[in-house]
């Protein structure tokens, strides 16, 4: 019997280092590369240092750029873990390529389209229609996103809504190649005004004058976000994206005005 008790004391003994080794292993360093959308940038910085504070094996590097040069540089086989998106039309190119880790894609976050002006809104400017009033008769100096920028393409939305000719008003127009450049734009007054996101404008500080509707913009501007495939490391990418979700990250989000969706 003592025989047989010290042979169970070995396996057990055994069994608790084996399980040891595998938490340890668990827990060891990572890096994620999470590429987001500029207009993600304060928010998203801070949402990753609480990450690292509750998850100090894990190391959250961000990418900020406009959605359609984070999309050049994954196709280009840059890597990159968790992608998130400004527009669908991103997403769905990589979808359609099969880049994407299935069933990790969702609706993250919604934002809105928001016409912001100048310090002391030289040209009084109150809605999208005068706006575009101002535009048609060369009255006004304005700033969007190149066209393959989300908040560029919205802008146009808006323009077709409005019946705006961009190519003849395009001596008025100064353009970013990212929402951080729109926005900066309208915060020095090189502009009188330009079609940002609400989240932008508010952590510019900038007025807001209207925010776009549905039928403006053509849709809700929804932000997705999603695990890549060739990512390195999957299940850290799960973790942090299925985080991103969460309460924590969720009042980060909030408080420059984006509309959490994901639960």
């Amino acid at each position: 019997m003592k025989k047989l008790l010290s042979i169970f004391l070995v396996l057990a003994m055994v069994f608790c280092f084996a399980s040891c080794g595998k938490k340890e292993e668990a827990q060891e360093d990572v890096e994620i590369t999470v590429f987001a959308a500029a207009s993600l940038t304060e928010a998203c910085t801070e949402i990753g240092k609480l990450y690292e504070a509750a998850n100090p094996h894990v190391k959250v590097v961000f990418n900020f750029d406009s959605s359609g040069k984070l999309l050049t540089q994954i196709q280009e086989g840059a890597p990159c873990d968790v992608f998130i998106s400004a527009a669908q039309k991103q997403m769905n190119t990589l979808d359609e390529e099969k880049a994407l880790l299935e069933g990790t894609r969702l609706d993250l976050l919604e934002n809105k389209c928001a016409l912001a002006v100048a310090e002391g809104n030289p040209k009084d400017v109150k809605d999208f229609a005068q706006l575009c009033d101002l535009l048609k008769n060369g009255e006004i100096r304005f700033a969007m996103g190149n066209s393959d920028v989300p908040v560029g393409q919205y802008t146009q939305k808006i323009f077709a809504y409005y019946g705006v000719d961009e190519a003849a008003v395009a001596s008025k127009i100064t353009y970013g190649d990212n929402v951080k450049a729109v926005t900066t734009a309208v915060k020095e007054s090189t502009v009188d005004c330009g079609i940002v996101y609400a989240s932008d404008a508010y952590s510019a500080g900038l007025t807001v004058v209207a925010l776009a509707s549905f039928e403006e913009t053509g849709g809700r501007v929804i932000y997705p976000a999603a695990v890549l495939g060739a990512s390195e490391h999957q299940n850290a990418a799960k973790a942090f994206l299925e985080f991103l979700k969460g309460p924590e990250a969720s009042a980060e989000f909030e408080k420059v005005l984006f509309t959490p969706l994901a639960k």
